[in-house]
This record gives C-alpha cells, structure tokens and sequence, in this order.
C-alpha cells in the first residue's frame, strides 16, 4: 500500500494532474489515501491531502448538483471529523443542504442532462451518497444521511436488475447486450455501487430505519459478485462477458475486493464463505503493481467495458487499491486464529500518546486457555513487541490488558495478543 500511495503522489508531484483536483477521478483516489492515512502512522498523507483542499479552497466542482463534482465532499468530511475547521465543510455543506431540500421526482432517463441533478448513473452512488453520509458524521445532522438513503433508493428503483443483482450503468443500457448475448453490466460501475454501498453503511447507525435493505442489498449482490469471480481472483471489464475483455481490470477488481472485504469484518459476510474470494481477488491486485509501485490494468475513464493493459492507470484505481488493502490488513491481522486483535485509535488533531484498554473477556473468547503468563503484545505490522500491564479485580482475576502507543493525527495502529 506504501509503495503504491507514494508512486502516486510522486508522481502527481512530478507529472502533473491529469484531470482537477475537485474531479470525481480525484474524489475516488482521496478516498483510498484517506483509508491509507489512517493507517499509514504518518500526519504528511493527510497534510497532502489538505493541500488539495487548499488548493480547492474547499469548493467543490463547478456543476454543484452533479455528483461527480461534489465527490470531493467525502474528503472534505473525513479531513473536518479530524481538524474540526469549518472552511473544510462550508460550501459542500451549503450545497448539501439545497440536495436535501429538493424533491428529486424528475425522472432518471438518461436526457436533458439529468446527470449534472440527479443520481442517474450507477457511479454515481459512489460520488453522492457517500458525501453526505460523511457530511453527517461531520456534522451530526442526520438529513444528509437520510437524504443520502432517499435518493439511493430512487437510483436503485430504476438501475438495480433483480434477476443479476447488478446495476445497469445508466437507461441507455437496459437494452444492449455484450456479444455472447449477456446483458451489459460494467464492472468498475458495478464496483462503485458496491464501494458507495459500504461507505454508507460505515456510517449509517445501527437504529438506521433503511439499514436493513441496505445490508440486504450488499448481501445479494455480493454473492452474485462473488459468483462471478474468475480464476485469477479478478474480474474483468464485463462482468457477464469476461471472454470479449479478456483481462484483469484492477478498478472493478479493487472496489469488489474493499467491499466484500468491509462485509468480512463488519462480520455481515461469512469469512468461511467469502474470506476465499477476497484473498484471491487481492493477489489479482497485487500481481498489478509494477516494481516501482504504479498499478496496471486501470481501464480507462468511460461508461462501459473497454479493453485494458497492463501500463492503463489511473488515480481512481489506486483509491480502490488502498480501500481494498485497508480493509484486507484488518481481515488478515483479525482472522488469525489464537490470537486477539486490538486497534488503537486517534481521533485527534496531533499526535498523542493513546493508552488503549483491552477487555480480559475479549482475550480469552479469542485465545484459548488463555493465562496471563506466557501472553504478549505486539504490533501486528512490524512485529515489535509491547510492553503492557494487567488491570486486576478486587479478588485479583485478570480484567484487562492496558498499554500506551503513540500515533499520528487521526491515525490507528493494529496490534494483536497471542501466547508466546
């Protein structure tokens, strides 16, 4: 994940940006390295990635109530839960605010430009609602989330095909067929409902009165994507045709892997089931990266299946890979067996000293016969061990592990206790 984030941003440093900084391509690659900053235990990801939004002077895209220009929302959001400065949040806010008041009754026809109003293209559901969801975390208002869930409903209404459990990208596709007679469903635009879909939920409440058939959803189409799963872990450009795009595509790829990864560890998909399928869906991406860290087989922007190489990348695959890795690096570290995983956590602005707790009950569900002596604690990552102290009862049962670790501004860092 390092080498890939860093090729990225050496690169963007050294060539250039392709497309602006407020783009959805952007959007989609922010999302990756915020997820990648949060675990990276280093404050210049996300120093970076304020820059971008100096850079923005925190707008969003010129066509406010298009969602690949308020895509760059997402960002926005995550930086202000941690930096709590209120220019981060104010214009996306102020536009959030006309999406939530709007009745949205027009009809999702791909005509008269019903894109740049309405959530009328599969992508899309990557773009917006995950933009306001996060506005919501920020904010603590829930309209924009209900907003978020409203209009997901809508789009699903009109693009979901029940009989696949897959999303048409837009209208112009409910008719056309691959050349092995397949309906059309693109997989990067399949991956973004699935990226969207997860994204949401991260932030949905668990009271949430829609969360059931969004996690219903995510169930159904996770089992159709893991069902289509090719040999080499992938999927390719199409994903009822792979033989007519007969190579890997890491965007698709990449989102699919995030998504169904996320499912593992919020424990709403199998590991037994699907644990399989992401692993092998994480080889295909990472056998993608070129020695210097450039990741290959990004099929280029458009709005269907395409051919694709092993040189095509682009930013918004590199946001897919360093989702995917995120939540692939928890799974990895929490599925081992006999042993317990803690995740420290700093919310903060800066740097601090974090003492975490570890409940003695935690301990032992995970690790069997587990003794306070012959225990240690490590970090997952470098294998470094930690020292720690038990906290005792009254009538000196062990109650729980406590020890300190210092991280980076709105960082976490992975340990786990196993016997030695």
């Amino acid at each position: 994940m390092k080498k890939v984030a860093d090729w990225q941003w050496r690169t963007l440093e050294t060539d250039g940006w392709k497309n602006p900084k407020k783009d959805w391509t952007s959007g989609a690659m922010y999302a990756g390295m915020m997820a990648w900053g949060k675990i990276a235990n280093d404050e210049i990801y996300y120093k970076k990635l304020i820059q971008v939004g100096e850079d923005n002077q925190w707008k969003i895209g010129h066509y406010r109530r298009f969602a690949d220009d308020y895509c760059v929302g997402q960002l926005y959001s995550q930086l202000y839960t941690i930096y709590k400065d209120p220019r981060y949040i104010e214009d996306f806010k102020s536009e959030a605010d006309t999406i939530a008041s709007l009745p949205h009754t027009e009809s999702l026809e791909w005509k008269n430009g019903v894109h740049t109003r309405e959530w009328a293209w599969c992508d899309a559901l990557f773009m917006g609602p995950p933009a306001l969801a996060y506005l919501t975390q920020a904010t603590g208002d829930s309209k924009y989330l209900d907003a978020s869930s409203q209009l997901w409903w809508k789009s699903t209404e009109y693009l979901y095909d029940k009989e696949e459990s897959l999303y048409y990208r837009d209208s112009r596709y409910f008719n056309k067929k691959e050349k092995n007679g397949a309906k059309v469903f693109w997989s990067r635009g399949n991956g973004w409902v699935m990226g969207g879909l997860v994204r949401v939920l991260t932030v949905m409440p668990k009271d949430h009165a829609d969360r059931a058939r969004f996690i219903q959803l995510f169930q159904d189409m996770s089992e159709k994507i893991a069902s289509i799963q090719l040999a080499d872990g992938s999927w390719h450009a199409s994903l009822l045709d792979p033989a007519t795009y007969p190579v890997k595509e890491t965007s698709g790829t990449g989102f699919f892997c995030y998504a169904l990864t996320w499912g593992i560890n919020q424990g709403i998909l199998p590991y037994k089931k699907y644990g399989p399928v992401v692993t092998k869906a994480w080889n295909a991406l990472t056998t993608s990266v070129h020695p210097d860290g450039k990741l290959g087989y990004v099929q280029a922007q458009g709005a269907a299946p395409d051919k694709v190489t092993y040189d095509d990348t682009d930013v918004y695959g590199v946001g897919a890979f360093l989702l995917a890795g995120s939540e692939m690096l928890h799974m990895t570290i929490d599925q081992q067996k006999n042993t317990a995983m803690v995740q420290a956590v700093n919310p903060a602005a800066s740097e601090q000293n974090i003492k975490a707790t570890v409940e003695w009950t935690s301990v032992t569900a995970q690790i069997k016969k587990a003794k306070v002596k012959g225990l240690v604690l490590e970090d997952a990552i470098s294998g470094e061990q930690i020292p720690f102290e038990i906290i005792y009862t009254d009538d000196r049962k062990p109650k729980s592990i406590v020890f300190e670790t210092s991280l980076s501004a709105g960082s976490s860092k992975f340990f786990r206790i196993k016997k030695s």
